[in-house]
């Protein structure tokens, strides 16, 4: 769960570090500006942006239940960001799984991807699509969809 926090905290100590430098040498103005700026960067790749996770077991029990992918994501990552941020909305409409909490999840994504833990990872169907296109994913929501 910690390793989740890493790249934030990174984040937040390094635009700590020059924002104090900046406000030593008496330029207090650049130093906020600076310090937002690595404050909104480290909230963008917190977990916080993402919808709360849950484990694989009940991503698939929820999936085979409603229908909805499953998305397998971790912190820090692009193009899950990428993914999530597109999604809008619509992305509290699936299941989200981070495989940094989850061994089994980590596991399902490598079993996928050729031994690699390549994210996001959707499962739609019980089918893996690695990386998909953000517009894809949003028309496996709607209900006319074939799935």
């Amino acid at each position: 769960m910690m390793r989740a926090w890493i790249l934030p905290s990174l984040l937040v100590l390094c635009g700590s570090v020059v924002a104090t430098g900046l406000v030593l040498n008496g330029d207090a103005g650049e130093a906020a500006v600076l310090l937002l700026f690595f404050l909104l960067l480290a909230g963008v790749h917190s977990p916080l942006v993402f919808p709360r996770p849950v484990g694989a077991l009940e991503a698939r029990r929820r999936s085979e239940a409603d229908g909805r992918p499953v998305v397998y994501w971790r912190s820090g990552c692009r193009y899950c960001l990428r993914l999530r941020l597109r999604l809008g909305r619509d992305a509290r409409r699936l299941h989200w799984v981070d495989i940094w909490r989850d061994p089994e999840a980590a596991a399902a994504v490598r079993a996928a991807n050729g031994g690699n833990e390549t994210v996001p990872t959707v499962v739609v169907a019980g089918r893996p699509h690695t990386n998909p296109d953000p517009a894809w994913v949003r028309a496996q929501l709607s209900p006319s969809s074939p799935g």
